[in-house]
């Protein structure tokens, strides 16, 4: 009886690996623009004398 519990066909199983690698690339992609976002936050540009970008 356990072993009917435990079976997983392989559409199933598929789908879930999918779900999964999605889940941990989203993770990874949305505190990577947090960190990001922080960064560019306590950052400067710097700036340019010479830069005339009036004329």
């Amino acid at each position: 009886m356990l072993h009917g519990i435990l079976y997983i066909d392989p559409g199933s199983g598929s789908y879930l690996v999918q779900v999964i690698v999605a889940g941990v690339l989203g993770i990874i992609f949305f505190f990577k623009n947090i960190w990001t976002w922080i960064k560019s936050v306590f950052s400067r540009s710097p700036k340019n004398p010479n830069d005339n970008s009036s004329s």
